[in-house]
């Protein structure tokens, strides 16, 4: 990944009168990299997106774009495009004009800005629609055609505000992947916000996940996947098993951590820790093995309440003889080595190698 930033925000805050949206932001984003902001409603992301693109002022703090500050630069000055939720195409434009108009605004001439639409089109495989009307396209294609809009003038940054939401499923998946090949195809810096989490999983290269005004945590998809650092990213990112523990007693790299009910689980170190610490393990469902019987590699029992088939996979819910919830799922091509057992059925948990995480909230 290149060395040289595209966008650091340095001690960035954003107040409304009493209310701080945004708490001392730092953030340093790469150039050609595909970052997300990701996080509930109301975290501060679309804010954060705001104070990049011009659209909101910065109360605290400063922003630069490849060296430069530009916090106090007004929109139109700022080398960045933004598309937003709303793709707000013309809808008495064909989608040449579309595309073609705001290079006209910027005083390219007519048969330049023509001819770079033109190519945009052909970028994101639409040059076969340039002369229909918004209204006769499907809801990919306009998001398309404000893409091309928007990479027409070159903007060095794009910031993308959740254009995939009004999309249905099938075709978010399909643009998903069509907007990571654009970026590649590019070179340029997209800035995504999202609150859907394998969205942001499927696309980032980095991801910062926000809650209340702040960065949770900040890292690459897998690590931020396999490693949560607190049990709001465990939580929020995918799905996970949080258990209630108490550290017992640390040997080496290891801790034994006591569950309510009495039973046990060694889990790495990964944090400063120490005996009495009352805390939280995060462990992911498809990182569990189910048995009926206890060969020692049991490191959990408990009965199962429920199975529920989802198409691509099966999540089995158990109650632990602590009396808490626990998933376990399996993938339809892994019933082989992972069972599926019926309601009221004790069962044993084995826990995969280096899948317990401790979080230190």
């Amino acid at each position: 990944m290149p060395n040289k930033p595209a966008i650091i925000v340095k001690d960035a805050v954003k107040r409304y009168g009493d209310f701080v949206a945004l708490k001392k932001i730092n953030l340093s984003i790469q150039d050609n990299e595909f970052f997300t902001l990701l996080g509930p409603s109301g975290c501060g992301k679309t804010t954060l997106l705001r104070m990049i693109a011009g659209f909101e002022d910065v109360t605290e703090g400063e922003i630069f774009l490849f060296g430069e500050e530009i916090d106090k630069l007004p929109p139109h000055k700022r080398p960045v495009n933004t598309v937003f939720q709303n793709y707000a195409l013309f809808p008495h434009m064909n989608v040449r004009e579309n595309v073609s108009f705001g290079l006209e605004m910027l005083g390219q001439s007519k048969s330049d800005a023509m001819r770079c639409a033109e190519e945009m089109l052909e970028l994101v495989r639409l040059s076969q629609f340039a002369s229909r009307k918004p209204a006769q396209l499907s809801g990919g294609q306009q998001q398309r055609v404000a893409l091309a809009r928007a990479l027409a003038p070159q903007p060095k940054v794009l910031l993308l505000d959740e254009p995939l939401s009004a999309l249905d499923l099938k075709l978010r998946k399909a643009m998903q992947l069509e907007l990571k090949h654009l970026q590649r195809e590019t070179g340029i810096t997209f800035i995504f916000v999202t609150h859907d989490q394998e969205e942001a999983l499927t696309m980032s290269d980095r991801i910062a996940v926000m809650s209340d005004g702040e960065i949770q945590q900040l890292g690459e998809a897998r690590d931020i996947y396999e490693r949560p650092r607190n049990t709001f990213v465990a939580d929020f990112i995918g799905d996970t098993n949080l258990l209630a523990v108490k550290v017992e007693s640390i040997s080496g790299s290891m801790v034994q951590c006591l569950l309510k009910g009495g039973q046990r689980l060694k889990i790495a170190v990964n944090d400063k820790i120490k005996i009495g610490d009352s805390l939280h393990v995060s462990i992911r469902p498809e990182r569990l093995f189910v048995s009926d019987v206890d060969d020692s590699r049991g490191t959990l029992r408990g009965t199962v309440k429920d199975n529920i088939f989802i198409g691509t996979d099966i999540n089995s819910l158990l109650i632990l003889d602590s009396g808490d919830e626990f998933r376990v799922r399996a993938s339809n091509s892994d019933r082989g080595n992972k069972r599926i057992y019926a309601p009221g059925k004790q069962v044993f948990v084995t826990v995969e190698e280096g899948a317990a995480r401790l979080l230190v909230d």
